[in-house]
Formats: structure tokens, sequence, C-alpha cells
């Protein structure tokens, strides 16, 4: 009898049942209350799974690709789920593979500058661990405390100080991945550099999951300097604020941090922390660091005369590491802070991670601020301004049909200006559905070739369906919303 004989229920059912030859029943999740709780990520969506597996090992990974396979079941590898676009979700139902148990430290190289993990290590706990040999895994994402380094790979994250460290992907050295087909394939090698063909493991960070499940990873690591200073810069104008982005980031010494903030992100973190930032139409963080005083501070100097030869009203800095420290989980709760109610209205993450070339910064926050006074919203804009990396927060009555049908022509319009400025739609995010319905602005001949990997990789298409726009690209990403609100 034929597979396709069966019907999804039954395929499901015999799935389920081969789980349990396999796995303990603790570890086999089919409740509805656990159901539930993996229905959610950090997206705007809710898709339910059919089933949920806490896996420990790789041969357990193995077990569960090889039977998703057998049966064409979906399948979507999820770490800590903090993720803003629904890459963790099972959009078609089907099985979430829990990697989070996967949480080993397998080994620290100091002598050769790198780090053997499974998926499921929490990125601030790795840093726990190497900080003691002087070292750490560098790029800092706002989510840090939680999310683990399986999903900073899934996603190509980063964070702030990915201006001067860069992205994860710069920080893969190998990978261990279960491809669809159940095979076990290591790529690349445990040395800082290399030319023997095509860099598959590159390939495979930003996959969110589509192209097989990874198990292990050996990530590049660096000396932690011993010195920072940290300065805030405050302008009258936004505009003035990204036009000094554009030229720090060209000084000599280059900055480890360069952050931008916008009014109602300066009002919502003074409301929520007390913290006492000058409630200006923006303000830049910037932040040097070293191994001596004079490497981190000598650069202020000439950072202080290019905000002033751009308007800056008031340019103040901090070597003390625990003022350092509030400037910082002030600049981090940026999210949580506008996410806080505020007239019946909430913050939502949909417009919340593109990317322009630096030089446009400065045009870019501007013409978000034209696009939110056009459709009604509030747009709260930060991020890391010395990539070009912005994070766009919409804010509005989430309730209300009406507004979230304002808030995707705002998103689209915002999507648009940052492509027809010369940049993408994501730039530490990655795409999931949330964004899949803006890759209609990108090049169409690079999605032609994402989807035949994909179709070589993965023929069945169980790997993540309904992420990156594999299948089809949707017309909104206004389905399967978490939100009270029919539309």
């Amino acid at each position: 009898m034929s597979l396709w004989e069966f019907t999804w229920e039954e395929r499901l059912d015999r799935f389920v049942t081969e789980l349990g030859h396999h796995f303990p029943d603790n570890r086999v999740l089919t409740d509805e209350a656990s159901k539930y709780a993996y229905g959610f990520d950090a997206s705007i969506h809710f898709a339910k799974p059919d089933v949920v597996v806490l896996a420990e090992t790789r041969e357990e990974v193995l077990t569960v690709v090889n039977l998703a396979n057998r049966y064409r079941i979906p399948l979507v590898p999820r770490g800590a789920g903090t993720g803003l676009c629904g890459h963790a979700l099972a959009w078609y139902g089907g099985c979430i593979l829990d990697l989070t148990r996967m949480n080993k430290i397998r080994e620290i190289s100091v002598e050769n500058k790198w780090v053997r993990v499974e998926p499921g290590v929490v990125y601030a706990d790795l840093n726990r661990a190497l900080s003691p040999h002087g070292y750490a895994f560098p790029p800092e994402p706002g989510s840090g405390d939680v999310c683990t380094i399986g999903g900073m790979v899934a996603t190509n994250a980063s964070g702030s100080r990915a201006l001067k460290y860069g992205a994860t992907r710069e920080h893969v050295l190998a990978l261990e991945v279960i491809l669809p087909n159940g095979t076990r394939v290591a790529l690349g090698s445990s040395t800082l550099k290399r030319s023997a063909g095509y860099t598959l493991t590159h390939l495979m960070v930003g996959s969110e999951g589509t192209l097989g499940v990874i198990t292990e990873v050996v990530l590049r690591i660096a000396p932690v300097p011993t010195h920072y200073a940290t300065a805030v810069a405050a302008f009258d104008q936004i505009e003035k604020a990204g036009r000094a982005v554009e030229r720090l980031v060209r000084l000599r010494t280059l900055p480890a941090a360069i952050e931008i903030m916008d009014r109602t992100c300066i009002e919502a973190v003074n409301r929520a922390m007390e913290l006492g930032l000058p409630e200006v139409a923006g303000i830049v963080i910037v932040e040097f660091d070293g191994f001596s005083t004079d490497e981190a501070e000598r650069p202020l100097e000439e950072a202080k005369r290019i905000c002033q030869e751009e308007g800056v009203e008031q340019f103040e800095y901090t070597t003390d590491p625990q003022e350092r420290a509030r400037l910082w989980a002030g600049r981090k709760a940026v999210l949580p802070s506008l996410s806080r109610a505020v007239g019946g209205k909430y913050s939502t993450s949909l417009a919340d991670d593109m990317i322009v070339p630096v030089s446009r910064v400065a045009e870019a926050v501007k013409r978000f601020a034209e696009i939110a006074k056009r459709y009604g919203v509030t747009i709260g804009t930060y991020g890391h301004a010395g990539d070009g990396n912005l994070h766009c927060k919409v804010i509005f009555d989430v309730k209300s049909p009406e507004a979230w049908q304002q808030a995707w022509k705002a998103c689209w319009d915002v999507y648009r200006v940052c492509v027809d400025l010369g940049g993408d739609l994501s730039g530490e995010h990655g795409i999931g559905f949330t964004k899949a319905p803006f890759l209609r602005l990108r090049k169409p001949r690079e999605l032609e070739l994402m989807r035949a990997i994909k179709r070589l990789l993965d023929p069945n298409n169980i790997m993540n369906p309904g992420k990156l726009g594999l299948e089809e690209i949707p017309d909104t990403f206004l389905y399967k919303l978490r939100y009270p609100v029919k539309l």
C-alpha cells in the first residue's frame, strides 16, 4: 500500500506511534496544553503543532528526522522560541523538535580559538563558561539571556557588537547537520581559515531550519576587552543623529557598537526604567573597547567633534562599569518597554529588522517617520545603526481590524523604502513567515536559486515548510495572528 493512500491523520498516527517506540512518554508531547504552549513564539502568530518531541542526543534527532521523512510529516526544529518572525512555529501542523535539552558545551579550545557546542546551549551560558578563559562568542543578541546557539545559527543572528565583531556567520567554523533524508553530514573544519570548495557552513547559517537540523556547532571565539568607554549623544533632530552615525563609522578606530533610539523609544525606556535618558528627537550610543584605558578612551575626542559638527545638544561619556551596564540595560529594554500598553495600544513585531547602507540611515529614519504619520500609526525606530540594521516597532490598537490593515500598509512602505535605498529585508532576525510577503520586493532570481536548493536537499518538503517564501510568497502577514482580532 502506497504511503499516499493513507490519510494525513493515519500518517500522523503512525508517526506518533513509532516515536513512542524510541522515546519515553514524557518526551513525546501530544496533550493540548503542551501543543498550545508550543503554538507561540515571540512573533505575532499562533500555529499549534500536532506533536512535540524533546530530543537529547544527535541519535534521537536522526530518528525523528527519518520518521518525519518516511511519513511526510512537517518537522520544525526549535530552540528557545525567541524569533520574531514565526520561524519556530508549525505553520502546517506536524512535529516540533525541541532541541533545548541538547545543551552541552563539548569542548573549549582556547589555543585554537574555538568552542564546540550542542545547539541547545544558551548564549549567555556559553559566555559564562568562556569568561574564566578571557574569551567570548561576541555577537551579543538582545535575547542573549535565553536564546540558543542553534537558533542563532539558523537565523544568522547578531546584535549590537556586529559592527566590529561580525554576525554569527562570521564565527561558524564547522557544523554537524542531519539532512532531511536522514544523512548526517559534517561541514567545515576546526581551523581558523579554509579554502576547500563551497563554504557549505554558510549555506546552513540563516537557512531557518529549512535544510536540516543542526546538532553541533564549532564557533570561533574572541578575547574579551578589558576597557570600555561609552558615550551618549543627544540630538534635536533624528536626521542629525543619523548623519552622525554615518560619520562615526568612518573613524579610524572602529567603534564596538553604534546604536540609535528615537523619541518614542527613549520615552518608553524612561517610563519603564526611570533611566533619565535625554528626551530628545534621537540619541546615539557609541562605544569603544580595547585592552587599555587609552585604547578605549582615545577615540572619544574625535567622536565628540563629529557629533558637535552635526549639532549635538549633549554629549556625555562614562568608563564606569556600573553606569555602562545601566545604559546598555536601557538600550536592551527598548523592545519590552515599547511592548507595554500605552493608551490601549501595543507594540508589535512587524517591520522590526530591516537593513540599509549606513550612508542611508538618516534618510531611512526620516522616511519611516513620514510613513507613520501617513498611516496614523506610531513607529518606534531604534537599532544597530552602525551597520545599518534598524528595528521599527509599530504601535497600534491590536484589537482593531482597521488598525491592522493600516499597520500592514505602513510595513509595506517601510520595506519598500529599505529596498529602494539599497538595503534588504532583514539584518539579523531572518524572514520566517512574517517577512515573507516582502520577498516580492527583492531579486526574483535569488529566490529561485533558494527554492532549487530546497528541492534538492528536501524533496519531500518536510523541513520547516511555510518559511522563507520557499513554497509561495504569501500576500500578507495577517494570517494566524495571536491577537484577539478577526480580519
